[in-house]
């Protein structure tokens, strides 16, 4: 009993530092998924505004050659 409690207390450093590790590769890839929604919204909005341009574009060609 003494002695699973010893390999217990010299384990346990080792499995903090293990779950830390852990919560940082986490936050980590957290961060990156984080980074590419932002480049992926900002490409949403770049396409909105591509369309809504040829909308507009469309439009004054209709009035104008109508």
């Amino acid at each position: 009993m003494q002695l699973l409690l010893l390999m217990l207390l010299l384990l346990l450093p080792l499995l903090l530092l293990s779950l830390q590790l852990l919560l940082l590769l986490l936050l980590l890839l957290l961060l990156l998924l984080l980074k590419q929604l932002l480049l992926l919204l900002k490409q949403l909005k770049l396409l909105l505004l591509l369309v809504v341009l040829q909308l507009l574009l469309h439009c004054y060609c209709y009035y104008y050659y109508s």
